[in-house]
């Protein structure tokens, strides 16, 4: 009878030597914890981010690469890209919630290339363009205050029907209402199926109930206060939210 070899192919050995080089490289490199606004109160208890944080390594040169590369910046995936490569916890991106990967992105724009950041915004009176610099520093977190399961999943009441939903979701900009709905809620009363949870929006989910629900949701959604105090043309003081885009780590 022929042994049956356990020997990994030299290429596979040669990948993870490769590997734990790059590991042993990259812990050489001063790193940050950053506090979650969902404080981990969102992922199950079972999750690793339950804890309410996340270690992120500094950013090298190397980094700078993705920050640059202009299939990443057309897709949309820039910044997933870039905490795929600084994020030391053992966790995926795909398992961070938005709210949740603002502070990182943030966190990590303060500790690369300082906190001043350069804003156009809209007086909300005169209108008047400004530009104007922000302290990222000067981000807070919003208030969380509603109270999870042991799934990092809440509780909502539509006329006795018991919903639950979820923050732990990666949303897209432009969904319809229903698809965002089918979503963030993840339980009618005891079913937790995707069919009967489709049917209830569709069929049983009244529009001024919908409304009132999702305007609930956005209320009390963790994540970071953009609201910031700028100076007027004329020395008087305005607070509006700014906008984060990608020109975030152009310095």
């Amino acid at each position: 009878m022929n042994k049956v070899s356990t020997r990994l192919p030299d290429q596979d050995l040669v990948n993870i030597a490769r590997q734990q080089y790059e590991n042993k490289q990259r812990s050489k490199l001063p790193s940050i914890v950053v506090n979650l606004p969902s404080r981990g109160l969102i992922y199950p208890e079972s999750h690793p981010l339950r804890n309410g944080v996340i270690e992120m390594r500094y950013m090298t040169a190397y980094d700078e690469d993705i920050l640059t590369n202009s299939s990443y910046m057309q897709a949309g995936i820039m910044f997933d890209k870039l905490l795929e490569s600084i994020i030391i916890s053992p966790v995926s991106i795909n398992d961070i919630a938005n709210t949740d990967r603002d502070a990182l992105i943030i966190a990590a724009r303060i500790v690369s290339y300082g906190a001043e950041y350069d804003v156009t915004i809209t007086h909300p009176t005169t209108k008047t363009v400004l530009e104007r610099q922000v302290d990222l520093n000067k981000i807070s977190h919003k208030s969380f205050d509603i109270v999870p399961d042991t799934n990092g999943e809440f509780d909502y009441d539509v006329n006795g029907i018991k919903l639950k939903f979820t923050y732990n979701v990666r949303l897209k900009e432009g969904m319809a209402i229903s698809e965002l709905m089918q979503n963030i809620i993840t339980q009618i009363n005891d079913s937790r199926s995707k069919t009967d949870i489709e049917s209830f929006i569709r069929y049983e989910f009244l529009a001024r109930d919908a409304k009132r629900f999702r305007e609930y949701y956005i209320k009390n959604a963790p994540g970071l206060d953009f609201n910031y105090e700028f100076e007027g043309e004329d020395g008087s003081t305005f607070i509006t939210p700014f906008p984060v885009a990608s020109d975030l780590f152009w310095v």
